[in-house]
């Protein structure tokens, strides 16, 4: 597992550490905010235990309850889930958890938190996240915001974001975009930093990272989600 990256904020850095795929820690403050954590407990010793957990939507690669069980252990943790999650918790899980839904402005243990749609758009991928399976996450540290995208392609609700600082986007296919989506999204939208994600070790980050160069104020960064 590489270094974690550090983004400053007004009340302190915001530590961004890759774990897998799509799971990753976030940590600022008191706040250590775990999100899509799958791979069983184990992948994430030596890191701080979670204050908090959020999951974007019910797949395999996103949703594993043993993970989430050893992770939390005897300890109540709070999680922010989507409906599907919900229902799939197991009691003691769920007891803890949270489900929202589009445009749903909430927080997770005192982060402010604003949902955002995750879906597929094209007609030969709709079957893989309909509208209303998951979503994306656009949560506030400080003066800090980071944009969560879960399984999407570009849509109105994503291309409307404005004010954002960092955002993570899957780009694998057939489930979610491909490099020129992503680009096209991202010059619409302009995050200041860009971490492509979920990619299952396909070409598609090092495309988006070209199509970007020399894009001015936004940066590129590509870290390695699958550790061996």
């Amino acid at each position: 597992m590489e270094k974690p990256d550090r983004i400053p904020t007004v009340g302190g850095p915001l530590e961004i550490q890759p774990v897998d795929h799509a799971s990753m820690v976030l940590r600022h403050g008191a706040q250590t905010i775990y999100v899509d954590p799958v791979g069983g407990a184990a992948r994430y010793a030596g890191l701080a235990r979670p204050s908090a957990i959020l999951v974007t939507h019910h797949h395999g690669d996103h949703l594993d309850t043993a993970t989430l069980e050893g992770l939390v252990g005897t300890k109540a943790v709070p999680m922010l889930v989507s409906a599907g999650v919900l229902e799939r918790l197991p009691a003691a899980l769920k007891a803890q958890s949270r489900a929202v839904g589009y445009g749903d402005r909430t927080d997770l243990n005192g982060v402010p938190v604003r949902v955002i749609e995750a879906y597929n758009t094209s007609e030969d991928r709709l079957r893989f996240h309909p509208k209303g399976l998951g979503n994306g996450y656009l949560l506030r540290f400080s003066d800090v915001w980071v944009y969560i995208s879960g399984d999407t392609e570009p849509n109105p609700d994503m291309l409307g974001l404005t004010g954002v600082d960092v955002a993570f986007l899957p780009m694998n296919l057939p489930y979610t975009m491909v490099a020129e989506q992503a680009a096209d999204a991202v010059r619409t939208f302009r995050p200041k930093i860009v971490y492509p994600f979920h990619y299952t070790r396909g070409p598609e980050p090092e495309k988006f990272a070209g199509l970007m160069d020399g894009e001015a104020g936004i940066e590129v960064r590509l870290r390695d989600w699958y550790p061996d």
